[in-house]
C-alpha cells in the first residue's frame, strides 16, 4: 500500500491544525505557506475532512479551519481512511490461496492497528521532541 499525496498532505494539514489547537481558526493559506504546498490542492483535501467531522470551518475575515476534536481524539487511521479509502496493501478478496490471503489480512491489520493507535497529539509531540527527520512505523 502506498499512501498518495492526498494522505500525506492531509496528515500535514491535520498536524498543523493540531499544533494550533485552541488558538482559533487557521486560514488554509497559512498552512499552505508554512509547508510549501498548493493552497488549491489543500482546499480539495479539507472538504472530505470537514465532511467526515474531523475539522470545522469558520467563515469570515478571521475564518479558517480548526480541529473538530482534540488532537488526542483524532487518529492517523481516520485521516488516511477519509482521504485514501480502506487500508489494504493488496486487493486480496479474490485470493484463492488461504496462506497468502491470511498474510495479506495480517499485514492489513498491522498497518491499520498502527494508524489507529497513532493520534495527532502523538505525531505533533514526536515532531516537537526534535524528531523531525522521518516518522517511521515498524510492523
Amino acid at each position: 500500500m502506498k499512501i498518495s499525496t492526498k494522505g500525506r498532505y492531509g496528515l500535514t494539514i491535520m498536524m498543523d491544525l493540531a499544533t494550533q489547537y485552541g488558538k482559533g481558526p487557521i486560514p488554509l493559506k497559512s498552512v499552505a505557506e508554512r509547508h510549501g504546498l498548493s493552497e488549491h490542492y489543500l482546499e480539495q483535501l479539507i472538504a472530505p475532512l470537514r465532511n467526515a467531522g474531523l475539522v470545522r470551518s469558520v467563515r469570515g475575515a478571521y475564518g479558517g479551519y480548526k480541529l473538530a476534536k482534540a488532537p488526542e481524539e483524532i487518529t492517523a487511521g481516520e485521516i488516511i481512511r477519509v482521504l485514501e479509502g480502506p487500508i489494504s496493501p493488496v486487493e486480496f478478496t479474490e485470493e484463492t490461496n488461504p496462506a497468502r490471503r491470511d498474510l495479506w489480512r495480517r499485514i492489513r491489520d498491522a498497518i491499520a492497528r498502527e494508524l489507529d493507535n497513532t493520534t495527532l497529539a502523538l505525531l505533533i509531540n514526536f515532531s516537537h521532541d526534535g524528531n523531525d527527520d522521518n516518522y517511521m512505523f515498524y510492523i
